[in-house]
């Protein structure tokens, strides 16, 4: 247990700091509450659980044989990070054109552009691999690991915004909440691509 600890601290900070996967988990829960926020807090906690089991597996040498490709992952969840700040910026907070809540296949499959859930998975796959056991065997272990401290991350940002949804039954202070979300979305665009 207490060589994994180190793991546990490692996911339990990158699931917990701000990150695009955070901002949208506040974003949605206080758009949509809590149940609104469940489907995107199990689609991001499959797709990092896949994405981890690759990296561990052996996709990450695919990136050390060929840098351009983990280039061309940064550039384009930069891309779709302006793309998720452009759709939120402009999302309707009354309406017919009302947002729909992000969907367990789209947080899922959100995790193949997500520039920090990479570098989440190539860290857990390069540092914290335990030895002495199969690759399959270590990789399910860091996988489920990552899973059960990262979901409870993930929930207590789906809870802030949910915590906050009273406040954002003014349109006004909705909308200035979604611009300023998408601003984030934004920053983070930026410092993925440095």
């Amino acid at each position: 247990m207490t060589e994994l600890l180190p793991l546990m601290s490692y996911c339990l900070v990158m699931s917990a700091t701000p990150g695009p996967n955070n901002v949208m988990l506040a974003t949605t829960g206080a758009n949509f509450g809590g149940r609104g926020a469940l489907p995107a807090i199990m689609g991001i906690q499959a797709g990092l659980f896949v994405q981890t089991m690759l990296m561990c597996v052996g996709l990450g040498s695919v990136f050390v044989a060929y840098p351009v490709t983990q280039q061309a992952l940064r550039i384009a969840g930069s891309l779709y990070l302006v793309f998720l700040a452009w759709k939120l910026s402009g999302a309707s907070v009354s309406g017919a054109q009302a947002p729909k809540a992000v969907s367990f296949a789209q947080a899922a499959t959100f995790q193949a552009l997500n520039p920090k859930s990479w570098v989440k998975a190539v860290t857990v796959a390069s540092v914290f691999m335990p030895t002495g056991h199969g690759t399959l065997a270590s990789a399910l272990l860091v996988s489920v690991i990552g899973t059960l401290v990262g979901a409870p991350c993930n929930a207590m940002w789906a809870l802030f915004g949910v915590s906050i949804r009273r406040i954002l039954l003014d349109s006004r202070k909705q909308r200035l909440f979604n611009l300023t979300m998408a601003a984030i979305l934004l920053v983070l665009a930026v410092m993925f691509l440095r």
